[in-house]
């Protein structure tokens, strides 16, 4: 029991250490690039925290049973180098008692892992769709910022205003421009407004209105020289009115109840890849127990690089698996499970291969003997 506590301690710990640093790279990342997209007027700046607080279950589905394969390989390789498994072999440790005893920290990972997967990761990922729709139906005006320009999604207008009141209803040195679509375009494409000062109006039939004070309009095509120039006391331009659409489409944010029972290959496809990731945690430590010895002479990262690239293959195949069934290649029933059972075959030959071999060497060298 001793020495159970201490394996799964020393397993634990390094799984939480490596989890810890891959969640801060990949959450960097995505924050940098959610970051861009909120400075473009994509998103609201201050929705960042919220959708990066939605997508974390995604995030952590995906590094957990990263970090327990990395946590085996560093923390038993670690053990091997200083010899203590040499000393808990002498004593009786077996490596299938070892990977027993490995196998009960790894059953509490999957189940994080399964809650995640199938539970979490799916409701965050649903409600990082209805945000997104939200930010869809915001206006231009609704993110903007003084002193950038900001762009509308089609590319149809250009806003700019010198000053922002705090509470966006009051704008200063205001500039508009705005392709014309449709009947429009014929005479004049380009509709150039420049303001002193504007603000948002709402009527009482719910419309918006941008209402501008002191300037003037501009229209024609670039490039010509027939524009038409009209100075304004006030003008009146209409605002898209926001439409909420609480329609899901993506499939990853489907609950699981809802995938189960569906002969659509697309959303077989993603149950059998949420079910893949509790499923990876057992064959990647099964994998895990044998690479994570080594040689004192030679360094616990010899196997590292390859222990990794064998796992990135693991993955690889599992999204080149799901690609298939959703294309219909792939019987319903087989499912990703063709994958788990290759990698299962691996594992169990990396765990028994090196003792059959060492068996096999010494009753040779026991024949041998015998004949001398």
């Amino acid at each position: 029991m001793i020495v159970f506590r201490y394996l799964s301690r020393e397993v634990l710990l390094t799984l939480s250490a490596v989890s810890a640093v891959l969640l801060v790279i990949i959450m960097s990342g995505r924050f940098i690039k959610y970051l861009a997209q909120a400075a473009s007027g994509a998103l609201d700046p201050g929705s960042l925290f919220l959708i990066m607080g939605f997508r974390l279950p995604g995030f952590m589905q995906l590094i957990l049973p990263l970090g327990l394969f990395l946590g085996i390989l560093l923390s038993y390789g670690r053990l091997y180098l200083e010899s203590e498994m040499t000393v808990l072999s002498a004593t009786g440790m077996s490596r299938q008692r070892l990977l027993a005893m490995t196998m009960a920290p790894a059953a509490l990972v999957a189940l994080i892992v399964a809650w995640l997967s199938l539970s979490l990761a799916p409701q965050g990922n649903n409600e990082f769709q209805l945000l997104l729709n939200k930010q869809d139906a915001l206006t231009e005006f609704d993110t903007l910022e003084a002193g950038r320009f900001q762009s509308l999604s089609d590319g149809t207008r250009v806003t700019y205003t010198e000053e922002l009141s705090n509470d966006r209803s009051l704008l200063s040195g205001v500039f508009i421009s705005q392709k014309k679509l449709g009947e429009e375009a014929k005479d004049r494409s380009i509709s150039v407004l420049l303001a002193e000062k504007g603000h948002q109006e709402v009527r009482p039939d719910g419309s918006r209105w941008l209402v501008l004070n002191n300037g003037y309009r501009y229209d024609g095509n670039p490039g010509q020289a027939d524009y038409r120039a009209i100075k304004y006391d006030t003008y009146g331009v209409l605002l898209p009115k926001p439409e909420v659409s609480n329609e899901v489409t993506d499939r990853d944010a489907i609950p699981t109840a809802s995938l189960l029972g569906s002969t659509d290959p697309r959303v077989v496809a993603e149950l059998h890849w949420r079910i893949a990731f509790p499923v990876l945690v057992f064959i990647v430590t099964l994998i895990a127990v044998p690479l994570s010895r080594v040689n004192p002479r030679q360094g616990r990262f010899l196997k590292l690089l390859p222990a990794i690239l064998l796992y990135m293959s693991y993955l690889s195949m599992l999204t080149w698996g799901k690609g298939l069934l959703q294309d219909g290649k792939t019987p319903m029933a087989l499912g990703l499970w063709w994958v788990h059972g290759l990698f299962l075959i691996i594992g169990l030959g990396l765990m028994y291969w090196e003792p059959l071999r060492l068996k096999l060497a010494s009753r040779r060298s026991a024949e041998e003997m015998a004949r001398g």
